[in-house]
């Protein structure tokens, strides 16, 4: 054990110089230890939010999936409780206090509920979980090999908590333990006591980075997919021990003194798995579409099925908007293009069915791809007195890229994309026809207005 706590005071020498940090690298260290404290910490009592969920939750304010309410309460509910031991730690004046104990278990819990539970004769039973208050019925625990562990009788909890504590400031004020031998007896100590019906497990890893960060340590995250470890380095304590949970904590502390290294000199923080949680992530903003698998990529097969199921659709579309043009003007021209090609004429819909006919499957197998479809309106000459101009009517631009293929149209900064499986819904092509019209339309009224402030 003295190894791995040697290390450890060489990586704190090794971080002091590097501190403070920069600004930026402090806000990106800190937020991921706070999302990785608090959804592993909720993760290891069972609560289901994801981490994506969780920082959806603790980041933007914004809850997503189906969970129950106590879930994001409790996840909500930590994130104010790790908020709390930091602001404790850093008050150097401040003592820790039974109080702030029962406070922790107060905020986590967030409110009474009831629990299943089983009599001392092995009957099930409900009970009610109360907040803040030590407990008033013995929780001892089965274990997988059907002994029983005994936790602190409900009547010795105010007596053994009342001990806790001022052993601990007594350790704390001869400063004769490692800060993480320190952390890791605290943590123990109050496990084997369990004085709450519910929480204990949280408000010992709360406990844990109280110490720490009281000694300018980083906090440590206990990882959820690393339970079994966390678990049985408890079950070595419990035999006698201790030394093995005391290695286990340091182990967690040198990960995160590594980790607040790598972040002081501005490298890359994010760990094995950081991906996938990203990508999950970006699943979520991006919406269901993203949870599909790319099946069908550019080809000549992709461009004929794009144009016969999405461009022929919107091209008979926008001409049923153009029409209702016809009449304020002289005349009306359409331009069907892409590299190299291109077909004229006075309808959209037949401009482009004439140009997918010939021109488009004409162009196909040529050396360069098709990499883009155009649509152009275009209308001269406004009935009004002496006005011989030409109006730009609107385009809809369809590119095509190796995955997908995006819909850009006149009217809107923003672009439509799709897989190559995938088609526009006939909402969206209305949406599409609509906003290039009302864009054109509010151009009309402009050039009217101006020749109406130029009359004598």
């Amino acid at each position: 054990m003295a190894d791995i706590l040697n290390i450890i005071n060489w990586l704190y020498n090794e971080l002091i110089p590097l501190s403070p940090m920069k600004q930026e690298y402090q806000q990106k260290l800190d937020k991921k230890f706070r999302l990785e404290f608090n959804y592993n910490s909720n993760h290891l009592e069972g609560n289901t939010l994801t981490y994506g969920e969780t920082e959806l939750l603790l980041i933007f304010g914004q809850t997503k999936g189906s969970h129950d309410k106590q879930e994001y309460d409790e996840m909500e509910a930590h994130d104010v409780a790790y908020k709390k031991i930091i602001e404790w730690a850093t008050d150097r004046e401040r003592p820790l206090t039974e109080m702030d104990i029962k406070n922790l278990n107060e905020v986590i819990l967030v409110r009474p509920f009831w629990k299943e539970a089983i009599t001392p004769d092995g009957q099930p039973t409900r009970r009610q979980i109360k907040i803040g208050s030590y407990k008033e019925f013995p929780n001892s625990v089965q274990l997988q090999n059907g002994e029983i562990f005994y936790y602190t009788s409900p009547s010795e909890t105010p007596i053994q908590m009342g001990e806790l504590i001022e052993w601990y400031r007594n350790e704390e004020e001869k400063k004769e333990l490692h800060p993480v031998t320190l952390a890791a007896m605290l943590h123990y100590r109050f496990v084997r006591i369990h004085p709450f019906d519910d929480g204990n497990g949280r408000i010992s890893r709360l406990l844990v980075n109280y110490v720490l960060l009281r000694n300018y340590f980083p906090p440590i995250i206990i990882k959820s997919a690393d339970k079994k470890n966390y678990l049985n380095a408890l079950h070595q304590a419990d035999a006698g021990f201790l030394e093995e949970f005391v290695n286990y904590i340091a182990e967690q502390v040198k990960w995160s003194f590594e980790i607040s290294i790598k972040a002081a000199k501005g490298e890359d923080i994010d760990e094995p798995g950081d991906l996938d949680k990203k990508l999950a992530q970006l699943k979520r903003k991006l919406g269901q579409q993203s949870n599909k698998k790319v099946e069908v990529r550019y080809n000549e097969d992709t461009v004929i099925s794009i144009a016969e199921k999405v461009i022929m659709p919107i091209a008979d579309a926008w001409e049923d908007i153009l029409k209702g043009f016809d009449t304020f003007f002289f005349s009306r021209s359409v331009l069907i293009s892409a590299p190299g090609t291109g077909k004229k004429g006075d309808s959209m819909s037949t401009a482009f069915k004439e140009f997918f006919s010939n021109q488009l499957l004409n162009s196909l197998g040529l050396i360069e791809p098709i990499s883009e479809i155009k649509l152009i309106a275009g209308f001269q000459k406004l009935r009004l007195a002496g006005d011989s101009t030409s109006y730009n009517g609107g385009e809809v631009k369809f590119i095509f890229h190796q995955n997908a293929y995006e819909v850009e149209y006149t009217g809107s900064n923003k672009s439509i994309s799709k897989l190559y499986d995938e088609t526009l819904t006939e909402d969206e092509i209305k949406i599409i026809v609509e906003t290039v019209g009302s864009w054109f339309f509010a151009n009309i009224e402009k050039a009217i207005e101006n020749e109406s402030r130029n009359q004598p």
